[in-house]
């Protein structure tokens, strides 16, 4: 198994090239940000990805963690790796100035997210949960919450969760039956939450637990849920955990994958009640919620990419190494030359650019919306915003899915077992589609709240803007080939907007039928897109003399194989919107 490298050149390419960081950075009115600045932040990144957590993803993996008499232990390890991580500033990296951030670009903290989580995806999951809550409390809390719990949670000192799920409720969060009772200035919340990552461990004085619940006189469905903040340890007069709060975990999953990181049953109240606190307004907790949920969910999207990037690295590796072909005179020659071992890593290169590319460009897009001049250009950033978030979480989390299968099939029979590593990977990245909203859930918000809602506005807006590309591309001669196929899957995209558009009201099945193919079709042509995009910043780059040509020619390349081999499956995902929701309905329920 290779040993992680972070893939700084073509982050720098990205974020440089192809988005600007110093044209965006000067636009949001943050002129002391730069790209030497983004250059440092990457690099330090990329030493305690590789030489901290990468050693103890393998730990984690073999190791697990444990629930004993004091609650959950974590890995071997990772409770060191957590102290450097937050000595390091790392939690604090994009957070408000006003509770101790640094108030760095969102599109910067993405950068290095992919770091943490292509490294040790297991690790990682448990600052991904602490910014989503401080998003959620930084946007919805009280004052006071927020000057007692932000500051600790964006040092690193305490960790935050996110507690929807429970035994009965699984996805439909209209069912939740976690109540909470006023008491004075704080509520006693009673109920349990399952699958809930990183609910417990031992590596920081307290865990801040989010936790969606019910007050005694709320309506019913999803508009009678209310927000909570639970402390596993009450704070002191002096803001410091002391007195043990009434929730617990009782029990932790035996998954397939991210061994490292618990995945708790977390009961709340057994002995009275748990002391909780409102965030946000009574009855108004799901929109809290989401604000955290869109954050994680964009994250996990970032991971589909990372555990992508981290397969791709020792597949490249062990097809470079692994001899297998005899020439006549018997020397031996690496797999990397056969031509069915190059396509597979062709498309997982080509694949996990893409997908940098795009999660990168996304990640921009919300930072212009959180730095706009005026309501107007907020509301038209955030729809913006809005449209990618279920692509980015649906379609890298499902490419990922194909990438590090790849990465086993490279290896062969020593793919399948265990002490490669590979295989790890695969189990890691599959739980990616199913949480934070399984992809399917991704998909339905995809083509209802962001496309039916709208009369399919935005997505007219992202698809005239390829078209834009287009335009570039054909009058670039190193990038005109790819012109043509991008255009074939711009067309495709339009043609099923305008179906669902016209379908839609007429057959209610419609929309849930078409949706996934459709989501997977914007996918494929948004990669097509930044891969366009990359390769026109590319050309430009040669052709003023700028960059290490080899890396910039590849880049051309890379682009050629996407359009050549990724694009077209655009045609085929149409077929299927086309074919309409009949054949997905008409088996009737008992012949299934």
């Amino acid at each position: 198994m290779a040993d992680y490298v972070h893939p700084y050149r073509d982050t720098e390419f990205v974020l440089n090239e192809v988005l600007g960081f110093e044209r965006l950075c000067a636009e949001l009115g943050l002129g002391d940000i730069n790209s030497e600045l983004a250059a440092a932040v990457l690099t330090e990144a990329g030493k305690l990805g590789a030489e901290v957590l990468a050693p103890l993803n393998a730990i984690g993996d073999r190791e697990g963690v444990r629930l004993t008499e004091h609650g959950v232990k974590e890995a071997p390890g990772f409770a060191d790796a957590y102290r450097l991580f937050s000595e390091g500033g790392w939690c604090s990296l994009t957070a408000p100035e006003a509770f101790g951030g640094q108030a760095l670009p969102n599109v910067l903290g993405t950068a290095v997210s992919e770091v943490w989580h292509a490294a040790n995806m297991a690790f990682a999951l448990c600052p991904l949960l602490t910014q989503g809550a401080i998003e959620a409390l930084a946007h919805h809390a009280s004052a006071p919450l927020q000057a007692r719990y932000l500051p600790r949670l964006v040092s690193g000192e305490w960790t935050g969760t996110m507690n929807l799920t429970e035994p009965d409720a699984g996805s439909d969060l209209a069912a939740v039956k976690a109540r909470a009772v006023p008491e004075g200035e704080h509520y006693r919340i009673t109920g349990q939450k399952i699958f809930i990552s990183w609910g417990d461990h031992q590596m920081t004085t307290n865990v801040i637990h989010l936790v969606l619940a019910r007050l005694p006189d709320a309506p019913a469905g999803v508009k009678g849920i209310s927000l909570f903040l639970v402390p596993k340890f009450l704070p002191n007069a002096a803001g410091e955990a002391a007195e043990p709060n009434d929730v617990r975990c009782v029990s932790l999953e035996h998954k397939l994958g991210i061994h490292g990181s618990p995945t708790c049953t977390m009961s709340f109240g057994e002995q009275g009640g748990a002391i909780g606190y409102l965030v946000g307004e009574p009855h108004a907790g799901l929109a809290c919620m989401f604000t955290m949920m869109n954050h994680a969910r964009q994250a996990v999207g970032l991971q589909g990419l990372a555990i992508s990037e981290r397969a791709w690295q020792d597949a490249r590796s062990y097809a470079r190494e692994r001899l297998q072909g005899t020439q006549r005179d018997g020397s031996r020659y690496p797999i990397i030359r056969f031509p069915d071992v190059r396509r597979m890593l062709m498309q997982m290169k080509a694949s996990t650019e893409a997908m940098r590319a795009l999660a990168l460009l996304a990640a921009s897009e919300l930072d212009r919306a959180r730095h706009a001049p005026d309501p107007a250009s907020h509301r038209a950033r955030q729809g913006r915003v809005d449209l990618y978030t279920p692509i980015i979480k649906g379609w890298l989390t499902e490419l990922a899915q194909e990438v590090t299968s790849l990465a086993v099939q490279v290896h062969g029979g020593m793919g399948y077992v265990e002490e490669t590593g590979v295989a790890r990977h695969f189990r890691d990245a599959r739980i990616l589609p199913i949480y934070e909203g399984t992809n399917g859930i991704q998909a339905m918000d995809l083509v209802g709240r962001k496309t039916l809602a709208n009369d399919g506005a935005l997505l007219a807006e992202l698809l005239d803007d390829i078209d834009t590309t287009l335009g570039h591309l054909r009058q670039d001669a190193r990038c005109s080939r790819l012109a043509a196929p991008l255009a074939e899957a711009l067309a495709a995209a339009r043609r099923a907007r305008q179906y669902l558009l016209e379908g839609a009201a007429s057959d209610p099945a419609l929309p849930g039928s078409v949706a996934f193919n459709l989501m997977m079709l914007l996918g494929y042509l948004c990669g097509g897109w930044a891969m366009a995009r990359s390769a026109l910043a590319a050309s430009a780059a040669l052709a003023a003399g700028r960059g290490d040509p080899a890396f910039l020619e590849a880049k051309l390349v890379t682009a050629g194989f996407y359009a050549d081999h990724l694009l077209p499956r655009t045609g085929a995902l149409l077929a299927s919107v086309l074919a309409g929701s009949h054949s997905t309905m008409a088996l009737v329920e008992e012949l299934f």
